[in-house]
């Protein structure tokens, strides 16, 4: 059989049609880490009026020429100043003040003298000095939060000041996990037969879809049961938008998985990418939902999980793309491992704003070394074509921090 490449896999990927218009209205104050799924727009300009930005007086620039400027008065902010300015008139004003009408400078405090009701100007400043002019922020129909935005603390401020009580945010995807293998122990069991492995698949995959944005389903672990197998695919569809699964889909006598996804009612997009980790892969779709069968091994069903699961919870929350990939120098040589497009645990690092790749203690082995991941890891891409590359060429990275 012959492999489909890793470019045609992604782009069938992406034609995949997914249900990408479902929202919810949260309070703001619960919105922190969700997908916005509507532009941010302000509906007035900021400031609204030209607004002190420091402590000082408000006067007319043309005065400060002037021996002595009377004080006329005190601004504090929050205060609806109504008065005039005159020349030969300030008015002692404060940070977030509107200015008064008149005046075009602000003089900071510690340019004048205050003495017998007037101020003595002993250093001059430009005209318009420490005032903030109208729109400064931002003008009535600005877009400033763009639909897809993944909430942080500053879009929570901006829409704090935007008097956003509520927002609309895209509707998490539903994953539901599941291990299969009769060799997969799940935490807390206990066993005597030493050729059994501890469960952590379902647990990386589940964070790791968690962190992208969705609500994740547990399922845990099934052996290797054809029946069971398939009842739990079945009730995992009832109830989710994607079920993902490790092990079961290679040529081995108990890789039932691939028989299964066909008999639960969903049809077979693709199976077996020329990739490394993760040739055996296989995509199918029911209606709207969609199965994601991943290789057992855990650098294996990660690096997949985040090829081609991530980029479909990405799209279910209107997001445009799933991860950042930048263009990074190898800073030692590389040895490619086969003719495959692979993708390899890096590290990476920027120095004068130039992204570097290096594999300090990053080990060569079999895709079972989830360990790798660990300490900021990235991955590499070298393609089919790419043969070993030399210290100072330029490859693709994954930044897995991107999420």
């Amino acid at each position: 059989m012959k492999l489909l490449s890793y470019e045609t896999s992604q782009t069938m990927l992406s034609l995949l049609q997914v249900n990408s218009s479902r929202s919810q209205n949260v309070p703001l104050s619960s919105s922190l880490g969700r997908v916005l799924s509507e532009d941010i727009i302000a509906k007035h300009n900021d400031p609204e009026f030209p607004t002190a930005s420091m402590d000082g007086y408000a006067v007319i620039h043309s005065d400060l020429e002037l021996c002595k400027i009377s004080v006329i008065g005190h601004n504090p902010a929050g205060s609806n100043e109504q008065r005039t300015l005159i020349s030969g008139e300030c008015i002692k004003t404060f940070t977030g003040s509107m200015m008064p009408h008149g005046a075009d400078t602000l003089i900071q405090i510690e340019n004048v003298t205050l003495e017998d009701g007037a101020i003595i100007i002993n250093e001059s400043v430009a005209k318009g000095s420490s005032v903030r002019p109208v729109g400064e922020g931002y003008r009535a129909g600005d877009v400033l939060i763009k639909k897809g935005t993944k909430i942080g603390f500053a879009e929570i401020g901006v829409m704090a000041a935007l008097n956003h009580v509520m927002v609309k945010v895209a509707l998490k995807p539903r994953v539901a996990v599941i291990s299969t293998g009769s060799e997969i122990l799940d935490l807390g069991e206990h066993s005597d037969n030493p050729s059994q492995i501890r469960s952590s698949n379902n647990y990386t995959l589940a964070a790791l879809f968690e962190q992208a944005g969705a609500e994740v389903v547990q399922l845990g672990t099934v052996g290797d049961d054809k029946n069971l197998i398939m009842h739990t695919f079945q009730d995992a569809l009832l109830s989710a938008d994607i079920v993902v699964s490790t092990g079961g889909v290679s040529v081995g006598d108990y890789d039932f998985v691939k028989d299964i996804v066909p008999r639960v009612g969903a049809e077979v997009v693709y199976k077996g990418v020329a990739i490394k980790p993760g040739k055996h892969i296989l995509v199918a779709q029911k209606e709207d939902k969609f199965i994601l069968a991943l290789p057992g091994f855990a650098y294996s069903s990660t690096v997949t999980a985040i090829l081609y699961v991530l980029p479909l919870v990405a799209k279910m929350l209107g997001k445009k793309s799933a991860y950042k990939v930048v263009a990074a120098k190898l800073s030692e040589d590389f040895k490619k491992r086969s003719r495959l497009t692979e993708f390899s645990a890096c590290n990476v690092v920027i120095e004068d704003g130039e992204y570097f790749v290096n594999f300090k203690d990053k080990k060569i082995g079999s895709s079972a070394i989830l360990t790798n991941m660990l300490n900021e890891c990235a991955l590499m891409i070298t393609g089919e074509e790419d043969g070993d590359l030399s210290e100072g060429t330029f490859v693709n990275v994954i930044l897995l921090e991107s999420f």
